[in-house]
């Protein structure tokens, strides 16, 4: 094949997702608001959704109101002709997520079930899986895969898991625990996943650094539609980074990490392990809660003032805490806008779009992802 006939080839194929994906995010649209938004001629737009339609990717809607011609069909994505699930995988729970084409939540359900290296674990989590869809109903042939989240370093080149401090295990084959399932699997760092679904369904950014603050500190930097994995998948590891030299005693075995002054034990340890009642403390002004809470964002914003002289991009707080930090944002703001040196007046620092699940939704919409960039 010529390298015309091959360059061909690659601009139909790119155009084919930029339409996709355009009636994806409008809903309803035409052909006419198709090819004025993405700068293409209404001939190849006509011929790409037609194409769409063949495939069962995209229907007929009716017709939109006139503006004074003939009324353009209206046009919609078939957002659960294929659907993918996500599951994530902590040290005392399974999260599974059902999701569309679009990234909605058409199913969610979080287990009790304290992780395990040995093969019956996966065996049992396969097992919740398979229930979680049959309780869904869902048609499995629409299933493109499995997303799986995994608190622990995901090397996809050699395809392994190098280590994992939080479920104390090393040296764990992709390709072995892809086995106990029966679709696809692809594998993604808890923070990574997280980021992703920020990243794939909310508002569009450059460029963003996401905080994940639960049990575990960890990041990942998002950037033009993709994940910045780095030169040993361990880009974004802000969890261990040193805050105070000679610090508080980290789960890493080092001492003055991150991990050890912001993670979500912090907080909850002082509510009976309890997160949302912290919180609720704190709305009532409780002097204990407000004092931890004080400490607490101290190192936090001098964190996300660090990150953000570093990469000069807006940081997003996820995780547990992110969950529930919205009130008290502007208060986290200030501190960090006070170390900032540029003197900068618009707050680069919000809370996460996905309060529950993100981890497990951003590994289903990996799935998705790569299903949509073949289109």
């Amino acid at each position: 094949m010529d390298e015309k006939k091959i360059t061909n080839i690659e601009v139909k194929k790119k155009n084919r997702n930029k339409v996709f994906r355009y009636i994806c995010d409008q809903g309803t649209v035409s052909n006419p608001e198709i090819a004025y938004h993405l700068k293409l001629s209404l001939p190849t737009v006509t011929q790409i959704t037609k194409e769409l339609i063949g495939k069962g990717l995209v229907e007929e809607q009716g017709e939109l109101e006139s503006t004074g011609g003939r009324r353009a069909k209206a046009l919609s994505a078939v957002v659960n002709v294929r659907m993918a699930v996500g599951l994530d995988i902590t040290k005392n729970h399974i999260t599974l997520v059902l999701t569309n084409l679009i990234g909605e939540i058409l199913r969610y359900e979080r287990i009790n079930q304290p992780y395990s290296a040995e093969d019956v674990y996966y065996q049992q989590v396969n097992e919740k899986l398979e229930t979680f869809l049959e309780a869904a109903g869902v048609d499995v042939s629409k299933i493109l895969g499995i997303g799986i989240s995994f608190p622990g370093i995901i090397d996809l080149d050699q395809e392994k898991i190098p280590y994992s401090h939080v479920l104390e295990v090393e040296e764990v084959s992709l390709s072995r625990l892809g086995s106990f399932f029966s679709y696809p699997c692809f594998f993604l760092n808890d923070a990574n996943a997280g980021a992703f679904a920020e990243g794939f369904c909310g508002q569009e950014r450059e460029r963003f650094f996401y905080l994940s603050l639960s049990n575990t500190v960890g990041g990942a930097v998002y950037s033009r539609n993709e994940l910045v994995q780095g030169s040993h998948f361990r880009c974004g590891e802000v969890g261990h980074m040193t805050i105070v030299m000679d610090g508080r005693r980290c789960y890493c075995g080092k001492a003055g990490c991150l991990d050890a002054y912001c993670a979500a034990g912090r907080l909850s340890d002082a509510a009976g392990g309890k997160l949302e009642r912290f919180f609720a403390l704190l709305d009532q002004g409780k002097e204990e809660a407000v004092s931890i809470w004080n400490t607490y964002t101290d190192y936090l914003a001098a964190a996300v003032n660090n990150i953000h002289m570093i990469l000069d991009c807006d940081v997003i707080l996820g995780g547990y805490v992110g969950s529930y930090i919205g009130l008290h944002l502007q208060e986290l703001w200030e501190k960090t806008a006070a170390r900032n040196t540029f003197e900068e007046k618009e707050p680069y620092v919000s809370a996460c779009h996905y309060k529950v699940a993100s981890a497990a939704l951003g590994a289903a919409l990996k799935v998705i992802e790569g299903f949509i960039s073949q289109i």
